[in-house]
């Protein structure tokens, strides 16, 4: 029975003076992968494009880190940075919620958008950010949104949506989920003017989000591994009374059965929306 014992293992206490020479190591230095479990240094991630370099594992990306990766150098201009979240349904500590994800993530809402250029190739942006709130779909949210396409709209521009979302913002109620119809409304309007829309699946994507705008697009990418669907396994296995398989929410499971066109690295990401941005601009002028 020794073979099941927990091993001890002792704890040397250096003196303080030894303490002292002991190197110090800044906080933040080191990450660990969720995935494999392997500590990584920060530095070699993040130039790895925040990529496990032992398992491919993708770590998520916040807005503006994704921007930085996909705009050209110095093109991109955000519009409405300061549009902020009330508390429409009067949620108890909503607006302390808000606040706090503020602070940790240094958006001032769950979405950024703007207009930039991809491998010289004018277009709007948007960028959802799953730091803030899980990038859940509050009024806010639906509005800058909705306002990037009308914009694109009025511009002739194409609209590339980058979605990463828990779904609807429970603390905003029915409010949250109109926002479902006033994007896909707006992006009716887009398609009309014979106008490019092109969406990047990223994880997580799920709840009204895939419902609605996410699923929409003229070109459908996802990020490989992305978790990808509307209702949780255990919903759908409840409802249907029956076994899913294991992957059935994956990019890769969607691909396979013609929800997703196409899965892309990260590394080549901008590459291939600036080579579909300039074979659809001829229909765009």
């Amino acid at each position: 029975m020794q073979i099941f014992k927990k091993k001890q293992y002792g704890v040397i206490n250096l003196p303080k003076e030894e303490e002292k020479d002991l190197p110090v190591v800044p906080e933040g230095t080191w990450v660990k992968c969720n995935k494999c479990g392997k500590i990584l240094y920060k530095k070699s991630l993040e130039e790895n494009l925040n990529v496990c370099t032992n398992c491919n594992h993708y770590f998520r990306l916040g807005s503006y880190e994704r921007l930085s990766l996909i705009c050209d150098k110095g093109t991109f201009k955000e519009f409405n940075k300061n549009m902020a979240s009330k508390n429409p349904m009067n949620f108890p500590k909503y607006e302390t919620k808000i606040k706090a994800n503020q602070e940790k993530s240094g958006n001032v809402e769950a979405v950024v958008t703007g207009e930039c250029e991809i491998g010289g190739n004018k277009a709007i942006i948007a960028v959802m950010d799953s730091n803030f709130l899980m990038g859940s779909m509050g009024t806010v949210v639906g509005e800058k949104i909705t306002l990037a396409i009308e914009e694109a709209t009025k511009r002739k521009l194409p609209i590339i949506i980058f979605t990463a979302s828990g779904g609807a913002r429970m603390q905003e109620g029915i409010l949250s989920l109109m926002q479902m119809a006033k994007i896909s409304s707006a992006l009716a309007k887009h398609n009309e003017a014979g106008l490019l829309y092109i969406t990047v699946l990223t994880d997580p994507t799920t709840g009204g989000v895939t419902a609605s705008f996410a699923m929409l697009g003229d070109i459908i990418l996802a990020e490989p591994k992305a978790l990808i669907g509307f209702a949780g396994r255990r919903v759908i296995e409840g409802t249907i009374k029956e076994k899913l398989p294991a992957d059935f929410q994956s990019a890769e499971f969607l691909l396979e059965h013609g929800f997703v066109d196409n899965i892309v690295e990260r590394k080549d990401l901008k590459r291939v929306l600036s080579t579909l941005l300039k074979l659809h601009k001829s229909k765009e002028v």
